[in-house]
C-alpha cells in the first residue's frame, strides 16, 4: 500500500492581483461573486484606495514616488513605482504557480505597472495570465492611446492575454444604462475569465486536468472579447446615463465573452 503525505501541499498556488485602480475594483468583484482557491493582492500607488479594498494582501507602491497620491494617470509613474517596491512584490508572489494579473489600461498605476508585475512573475517561474479591460473611446484618445502602448508591453510578459474591450459592452447594455453597471459588466467578465481557467485546477470535474495541462494550453495565446455588432458604432458613453431601476443582465455579459488564443483581431 502507497500511503500519502497528507501534509504536502499538492495544489497549484494561484494567485489574482489587481494593479491600480481598475484592478482593485476588478478582485473585489470577484471576492464579492465567490471566486474560490486563490489568493488576492492588489497593489496600487493610491494609499486611499487600497485601504478601501478589501483584499487580504495589499501592497502600497511608490510610497517615495507618489507619497500615496496615485500615478497621476502617467504610466511612466506607474511603471516606477513597481520598480521601486520591486523586492517586496516579489516576496508576495514567490511560490506562485499561476499569476492572474488584471488591470484596468489607460490610466497610470495598471498601465505602467501590470507589464512590471507580470515580468516579476515569469521570473519567478509563474504562469503568467494577463486579464485586462481597454477604455471607452469616449474617455479620450490619449488615454486608449496608453492603453494601447500597455497592452503591447504586458504582451511581451505574459503566456496569456485576455482583452475585454469596453467599448464593446455598448452592444451589450441597454441605452441610459448606469455607467458604474456598465462598468460591473466589464468586472462579470473579468470574473468569468479568471474563474474559467484558474477552476480547470482547483475543482475536481469528469475530466482531469492537472496545473501541467493548463500550462501547456495557455503558453503563448491571446484572448480578446469577441462579439459582432449589429448596432451603430457610433454609442457612446453619452448612453450611459443615470436611470433609476435600470439593471444589466450579467448573464449575457458571461456569453460574450470567449478566449481566441493567438489572434490580434476583434470583429465589429
Amino acid at each position: 500500500m502507497i500511503e500519502l503525505d497528507n501534509g504536502y501541499d499538492r495544489g497549484a498556488k494561484i494567485r489574482v492581483v489587481g494593479v491600480g485602480g481598475g484592478g482593485g475594483n476588478a478582485i473585489q468583484s470577484m471576492m464579492s461573486r465567490g471566486l474560490q482557491g486563490v489568493d488576492f493582492f492588489a497593489i496600487n500607488t493610491d494609499l486611499q484606495a487600497l485601504e478601501r479594498n478589501a483584499a487580504p494582501s495589499k501592497i502600497q507602491i511608490g510610497k517615495n514616488l507618489t507619497r500615496g497620491l496615485g500615478a497621476g494617470a502617467d504610466p511612466s509613474i506607474g511603471q516606477r513605482a513597481v520598480e521601486e517596491d520591486r523586492e517586496e512584490i516579489t516576496r508576495a508572489l514567490t511560490g506562485s504557480d499561476m499569476v492572474f494579473i488584471t488591470a484596468g489600461m489607460g490610466g497610470g498605476t495598471g498601465t505602467g505597472g501590470a507589464p512590471v508585475v507580470a515580468n516579476i512573475a515569469k521570473s519567478l517561474g509563474a504562469l503568467v495570465v494577463g486579464i485586462v479591460t481597454m477604455p471607452f473611446r469616449c474617455e479620450g484618445k490619449k488615454r486608449y492611446s496608453q492603453a494601447d502602448l500597455g497592452i503591447s508591453e504586458l504582451k511581451k510578459q505574459v503566456d496569456t492575454l485576455i482583452v475585454i474591450p469596453n467599448q464593446k459592452l455598448l452592444a451589450i447594455v441597454e441605452p441610459r444604462t448606469p455607467l458604474q453597471e456598465a462598468f460591473d459588466v466589464a468586472n462579470h467578465v473579468l470574473y468569468g475569465a479568471t474563474r474559467g481557467i484558474s477552476e480547470l485546477i482547483t475543482v475536481p470535474g469528469l475530466i482531469n486536468v492537472d496545473f501541467a495541462d493548463v500550462r501547456t494550453g495557455c503558453r503563448d495565446g491571446l484572448g480578446h472579447l469577441h462579439r459582432r455588432q449589429p448596432r451603430s458604432r457610433s454609442r457612446s458613453c453619452r448612453d450611459l446615463k443615470p436611470a433609476a431601476g435600470r439593471r444589466v443582465d450579467l448573464r449575457r455579459a458571461g456569453r460574450a465573452g470567449q478566449h481566441h488564443r493567438r489572434t490580434d483581431h476583434v470583429a465589429v
